[in-house]
């Protein structure tokens, strides 16, 4: 195993999770980035910006010299929430922080207006919230849970980037959190997978929709990746060696991820992609 191993021990948490009762501590707070101006005085708003990617984007978009506003789901993951704005407060950037649930559009609405007014405009919308429900039966999955997952891993996208467009000009970024999980498929998160392959057609549809105005659409499709979602909805000997099937014998740790939304939202770094699904899955081959 190498330096970056997780080695993740059987452990449970009740949704949606924290940071600090995992083992091991996730990487996720940027601490061996240097940036390099590339968001310099750039606006981003990023969904579940709390912990795990989320905190990691938000950090390293702050070391590249961006303000940011960041929404989380409820009052549990407050201290997650508090941590990271501290950590980009640490980089002397400004960062807002707006507790509510992307499930509902109106609060979608009212969240881009809020930040957009609190940071003075908006450059960056980062869609990263998501939910999975572990269910291997397809019988057993209630439309109720169905719902749920599509409600916040897809149309909670749709609704962001609706309002995002009122604020976004040439030069404008939207980064949509995909996962491995909608490139190929999961036995276990059957309405998952199917959400974030959403999520993929529509960054993709939005991107060619927006390709003269200036506003790039890319997705960022992570393999296994060590935050609070995991002990949190997966079962104890899931969690156990999680990770551990993929090429690199190891899941990633947030740190490791963030650099691929700092890419994206860079007019500087990216300029020709739009559309693209990059996917950092330690090893993992797709067709396509």
């Amino acid at each position: 195993m190498s330096e970056r191993s997780t080695g993740v021990p059987a452990q449970q948490q009740s949704p949606p999770g924290t940071t600090e009762p995992m083992v091991p501590h996730p990487r996720d707070e940027m601490r061996e980035y240097r940036g390099s101006g590339h968001l310099e005085g750039e606006r981003a708003l990023i969904t579940g910006g709390d912990s795990g990617i989320g905190r990691a984007v938000a950090v390293a978009f702050a070391k590249e010299g961006a303000d940011v506003a960041i929404n989380y789901f409820g009052a549990s993951e407050d201290s997650d929430a508090e941590r990271t704005r501290a950590l980009v407060r640490e980089q002397g950037r400004r960062c807002h922080l707006f507790r509510g649930d992307v499930a509902d559009p109106e609060y979608c609405q009212e969240l881009v207006r809020s930040a957009a007014e609190a940071l003075g405009g908006l450059d960056v919308l980062v869609n990263h919230a998501g939910v999975q429900s572990v269910q291997p039966d397809f019988a057993d999955i209630d439309t109720e849970q169905f719902d749920r997952t599509f409600k916040v891993n897809v149309y909670a996208v749709f609704w962001m980037c609706r309002a995002a467009l009122e604020h976004l000009g040439a030069g404008g970024a939207i980064i949509n959190t995909g996962s491995v999980n909608g490139l190929r498929g999961n036995k276990d998160l059957m309405d998952y997978s199917a959400s974030k392959g959403a999520v993929h057609a529509l960054t993709q549809s939005l991107a060619q929709s927006l390709a003269t105005s200036g506003i790039r659409v890319n997705c960022v499709a992570p393999g296994p990746v060590w935050t609070p979602l995991i002990p949190a909805t997966l079962p104890e000997e899931k969690v156990e060696g999680f990770g551990e099937q993929v090429p690199m014998q190891r899941a990633a740790h947030p740190d490791e991820i963030a650099p691929s939304y700092v890419f994206f939202a860079s007019d500087r770094l990216s300029s020709y992609y739009t559309g693209e699904v990059l996917a950092p899955v330690g090893g993992e081959t797709h067709p396509g």
